[in-house]
């Protein structure tokens, strides 16, 4: 019996790895093929909380994931593309997006698996085309999730003789707040709502579980999925554990629903395989669908509630970085090439904001190593990088047209400073990235280095802020500040590279610590660098 104990729980396990592994790597070659697509499907379709159902539904569908979508979507709140409202809608859907995968596993292809799976591979590894190759791994993903599943079931046959589980079985069914319960716990183990419904669809299948106790185990499925978005979400922003919150108070309610609901449901599911001629494994996922369809339907005229309740429940002012432009009107280019240089100048110094700001979290980040200033910094660096592509576009319509030889030199000189605000983006980024290093290598800067740091820190942002101050009075006088300012951030530069050399030779610092100390400096020094480009661009003086 020890024996049949023993390869029972290896097969099931080996079956529940294989199979949370195939879906994870269907889901990453999904993503891969669709790229950043996915980004752009949610920023450009989520006008409204309805269409962010759609979206929702449509991208859980592309990546196999609701946690996925639910990341996806935090970031996008948090980026300021995505209202919390629309969020809501797209969370919504994606919970109906995931059940596509208790249908896929409802087919009961099983016996196929080994074929699809070689299949799969046969792609992969023969086919030098990168999209050909990433089919592959859909296919060998799709062949392993079934393999997994086979394995899940064999190990799951030998339940149905164990008193014990049938002694709980028996509970499931006269206590269905201890379904919900052992659905909720099990998924937070597994993380995976895919694989734990598949879980429940096999037992269903085998005759261990009757509908009756299965269905509250769903529900509390549904609440444990949301596990993922709430670690997600811990410390980081408010945006983010607001959609969280709702994605858990979104589940739970719906489960307390129909748990009252409960008989009504079963006899609505037994109905619906009667008409529809449904196998076990397919019953399930129509109860899957059916629930999270109708939590939907019922929840969605309460969006607007969610958003006020979880604005309640987690206060907090959200620092927003709005990557979209605020001032690009294209009416303006055809009417008054003028005006539209001037609405240009107002998203660049927007633009060269986000470049103060986030110089100041990635300093903020040196000396706390709170991974929060790392984490605005990216966000300020990829708002950077979105204005530069905007702007850009929006300063080449405006040279299309005919514009005076006073305007075209405005054109040439915001052009420039773009283009010179985006490569200071780099270099905090550069020196996020150092840092990371020097945190997950525990590289220790010795507090001399640290002091040095802390000066050309303070006056590189100086130096920038006085940049962008130029820009928008068109101040000769601060121009030639950020002039002089800069000459001394190259003193110090070359200053404090002489001190280095000298703490290594003293065996006062570390190769390690030598190395990303200089390289900080060095990207400061080429952050100067690009604040005088903007100053003699101002200053009339630039090459």
């Amino acid at each position: 019996m020890d024996t049949n104990w023993q390869i029972m729980i290896f097969t099931f396990l080996g079956g529940l790895g294989l199979f949370l592994f195939s879906i994870k790597f269907m889901g990453d070659a999904l993503q891969k093929a669709a790229g950043d697509r996915l980004r752009g499907i949610l920023d450009r379709f989520t006008t409204n909380p309805f269409m962010g159902v759609l979206v929702g539904i449509v991208v859980t569908v592309l990546i196999q994931s609701s946690s996925g979508t639910t990341v996806i979507v935090v970031s996008l709140v948090s980026a300021g593309f995505m209202t919390l409202r629309q969020a809501i809608g797209v969370i919504m859907g994606a919970n109906i997006g995931t059940t596509v995968t208790a249908f896929i596993i409802g087919l009961d292809v099983g016996a196929y698996a080994l074929p699809i799976l070689a299949f799969g591979a046969l792609l992969i590894f023969f086919f030098k085309k990168k999209q050909v190759q990433n089919f592959g791994e859909v296919v060998f993903g799709f062949g392993g999730l079934f393999y997994g599943l086979e394995l899940m079931s064999d190990g799951m046959k030998p339940l149905r003789e164990s008193e014990m589980f049938l002694e709980l079985t028996i509970s499931l069914s006269e206590l269905p707040i201890l379904g919900v319960v052992v659905g909720t716990v099990f998924t937070l183990i597994v993380q995976s709502s895919s694989a734990t419904v598949a879980i429940l669809q096999g037992l269903y299948a085998e005759g261990i579980l009757d509908l009756q106790a299965s269905l509250p185990v769903l529900f509390g499925d549904n609440i444990g999925t949301t596990i993922t978005a709430v670690l997600a979400a811990l410390g980081v922003s408010v945006a983010a554990r607001r959609a969280a919150a709702v994605h858990v108070l979104f589940n739970v309610l719906g489960s307390i629903i129909f748990l009252l609901l409960l008989k009504p449901f079963t006899a609505y599911v037994l109905w619906l395989s009667t008409i529809l001629g449904l196998e076990p494994k397919m019953q399930i996922a129509f109860a899957h669908g059916s629930f999270n369809v109708a939590n939907t339907i019922i929840q969605f005229p309460l969006i607007g509630i969610w958003a006020i309740l979880v604005t309640k429940l987690i206060p907090g002012e959200e620092v927003v970085v709005e990557f979209k432009p605020k001032h690009l009107d294209v009416h303006f280019i055809e009417q008054s090439p003028s005006i539209a240089l001037g609405q240009a100048k107002e998203e660049v110094l927007r633009m060269g904001d986000f470049s103060v700001q986030g110089l100041e979290k990635t300093y903020d980040y040196l000396k706390t190593k709170n991974k929060r200033s790392a984490e605005m910094g990216y966000q300020f660096e990829d708002a950077i990088n979105n204005l530069d592509q905007k702007i850009t576009d929006y300063l080449v319509k405006i040279s299309s047209g005919s514009i005076s030889a006073a305007d075209s030199t405005r054109h040439t000189m915001l052009m420039e400073t773009v283009r010179d605000i985006e490569r200071i983006g780099d270099h905090f980024e550069n020196i996020i990235e150092l840092i990371d290093y020097q945190e997950n290598n525990r590289v220790s800067i010795t507090d001399d280095a640290m002091k040095d740091l802390d000066e050309m820190f303070t006056l590189t942002i100086e130096t920038v802020r006085k940049a962008m101050s130029a820009l928008d009075t068109t101040s000769h006088e601060l121009a030639r500040e950020v002039v002089e300012q800069e000459d001394l951030i190259d003193k110090m530069e070359r200053t404090f590279r002489k001190k280095h050399i000298l703490r290594v030779n003293e065996g006062r610092c570390s190769a390690q610590a030598g190395i990303v100390f200089v390289d900080i400096v060095s990207n400061l020094e080429r952050i100067g660098d690009h604040s005088v480009n903007i100053a003699e661009s101002i200053l009339g003086n630039r090459a």
